[in-house]
């Protein structure tokens, strides 16, 4: 183990000298108080030391102990329901441990708790061949989640013997003969969070990330497996829409990560959480969340550790074979800390001063999600989609953090401050946002769906880019200079973006929406359209068909609950033919 003194203190950063026999990217305890830190940079016998923790107080001469151990988390029994700060130390713990609501320097709590007991149920048995990836027994870690127990990576050998019961994490439940002789394995494993962990194959995504949203599901889908960036101004809903996407997509698991955000942000998700009703199994939404809360007062350095150590997390839950959900909030905040340690260890800056390495950083982030086959025999498939809002000063998406996110990810969802001040809801801007998944979707959608889900779709959005040429003549010269066919244009677009593209996050029944509902929605709208079309061609008037009364039976076609979706579109386009048909040929 090896053993400096600091040489320096500047804010997080501590240099130390002696530590010749350290390595980078090692866990170091500083001074007495054993405050947690993890070398960034060596020259010579000199490290210089990224602290988790408050500095003040230090001076030269404390002493700095290497771990000789990189940053890890603990993968196991105990990570569900778990409230962890950016370096894995349990938030409930710490506050337990120390008394107070605040963070204690130096506190050392085991991110699992040791003394809890867990049922484990072996599904390998005595004389199994075993590889790295295989799954030897389970564990109900909550009533909606069955946490698998996996042979950790570098593991291959015969079970020697494996016994069920209930154990806590660090009690040997089997044991596997090797090579190099008997390993004795627990239900926990640790893994290095800047390495990502190992699988077989990554695959293509082509199945949607479906979360009930009607902007992101109809017009900029994500994979499941993707990847996709919320960009907005201050105050424009990126916060909100990630809960929403947090509370209500088709995932197993939720990995929240609050990287630098306000504490009020976070002491929302944590009041809400438990108290929201999963959709698909009737349990708190907490029975299949792990959040990790490094607020604005925490550390800065421990910002950059969080997203690491979130991913990480979200990867080990991924290899079991779930679809996991990581929302981090926010990468600009991460890219922040980033830039100040750069300042500290004087490195040459890139643009506005972020670390040249700042896109670099960001693609290995990202490039951590994707499609996965498993390590394991028994070639299980995960997916890990990671989700990452970005706050630009001002909004102004050509800073440096947006443009180098925006050249990774696949999905752009665009904030728009004047939608957000409408109370647009979702405030995603559809002129500006983009999916790069739709072409490798879109066969999913038309044969799970509906068969023309896709030219709906780009019907729909036709009309939208329409309306906005649309208005600038409506601007210089008013509406009613407009041909009864443009209007019209205007007319649907209005009900594509009011009835449709609005959605009311508080009320119970349009917080969601189904796929088929979707579906159903998309063509009423566009019915109205299509069929005013043909009306107008068979002499009737505009004023008639704007004024028509089942418009509002389309408008609130949003309201209706699931089971009565298909009578309800049925009817109501049954009235929508009858009173087009009834206007042909009346004047106004």
């Amino acid at each position: 183990m090896s053993t400096g003194t600091i040489l320096k203190v500047a804010g997080p950063l501590v240099i130390a000298e002696g530590m010749r026999d350290a390595n980078m990217f090692d866990v170091v305890r500083v001074s007495k108080q054993r405050l947690i830190g993890e070398i960034i940079e060596m020259h010579g016998d000199q490290a210089s030391v990224q602290v988790y923790e408050e500095t003040s107080g230090l001076g030269p001469g404390e002493p700095v102990e290497s771990t000789n151990a990189p940053l890890s988390v603990e993968l196991g029994p105990g990570l569900i329901g778990s409230i962890y700060d950016g370096i894995q130390r349990p938030l409930n713990g710490i506050m337990k441990k120390t008394g107070t609501n605040n963070l204690s320097r130096g506190v050392e709590v085991d991110a699992l708790d040791r003394n809890a007991k867990w049922e484990f149920v072996p599904t390998a048995k005595a004389g199994d061949e075993v590889e790295a990836g295989d799954i030897v027994g389970t564990v109900q870690e909550t009533p909606v989640v069955l946490q698998k127990i996996m042979v950790p990576y570098g593991v291959k050998g015969k079970i020697k013997s494996i016994k069920g019961g209930s154990f806590t994490v660090d009690e040997v439940v089997y044991v596997v003969e090797t090579e190099d002789g008997d390993k004795e394995l627990t239900m926990m494993q640790k893994w290095p969070v800047r390495r990502g962990r190992p699988y077989k194959e990554k695959v293509p995504p082509v199945k949607p990330l479906i979360t009930g949203q009607r902007v992101v599901d109809a017009f900029f889908p994500i994979a499941k497996g993707g990847v996709a960036a919320i960009p907005g101004p201050f105050g424009s809903g990126k916060t909100v829409t990630q809960h929403q996407l947090a509370k209500w997509s088709e995932a197993d698991i939720v990995v929240y990560i609050g990287c630098g955000e306000r504490g009020n942000e976070m002491t929302d998700v944590l009041n809400e959480f438990p108290e929201l009703v999963d959709p698909r199994t009737g349990e708190s939404l907490m029975k299949r969340t792990v959040l990790i809360a490094n607020t604005s007062d925490m550390p800065v350095a421990a910002r950059e550790a969080s997203i690491y150590t979130g991913i990480t997390m979200a990867e080990y839950f991924r290899d079991m074979g779930y679809s996991v959900a990581l929302m981090a909030d926010s990468t600009s905040r991460w890219a922040e800390a980033l830039r100040e340690m750069s300042g500290r260890l004087e490195e040459m800056p890139g643009e506005e001063g972020y670390p040249a390495y700042l896109a670099s950083r960001l693609a290995q982030f990202y490039e951590r999600a994707g499609h996965v086959i498993s390590l394991g025999k028994e070639g299980r498939e995960g997916q890990l989609s990671a989700i990452g809002a970005v706050s630009p000063p001002g909004g102004d998406i050509s800073e440096p953090v947006s443009q180098a996110t925006l050249r990774i990810v696949k999905v752009f969802w665009g904030l728009d401050a004047d939608l957000a001040h409408q109370r647009h809801f979702p405030a995603i801007n559809w002129l500006t946002s983009y999916s790069l998944y739709l072409d490798s979707m879109g066969p999913w959608f038309d044969e799970n769906v509906g068969p023309d889900w896709m030219s709906t779709r780009q019907k729909l959005m036709s009309l939208l880019q329409d309306e906005d040429s649309l208005n600038e003549i409506v601007k210089m010269v008013g509406m009613d200079a407009l041909s009864p066919q443009d209007r019209l244009k205007m007319e649907a677009a209005r009900s594509i973006r009011e009835d449709f593209l609005h959605q009311n996050s508080f009320d119970e029944v349009d917080t969601y929406t189904s796929l088929a509902k979707q579906y159903n929605m998309m063509r009423l709208v566009y019915s109205f359209y299509s069929e005013g079309v043909k009306a107008l061609e068979q002499g009737a008037t505009i004023n008639n068909l704007v004024k028509m009364e089942v418009r509002e039976r389309i408008g609130r076609y949003k309201y209706t609950r699931e089971e009565n979706i298909q009578e309800e579109y049925e009817k109501i386009g049954r009235e929508l033919l009858s009173e087009i048909s009834g206007l042909i040929g009346k004047e106004d």
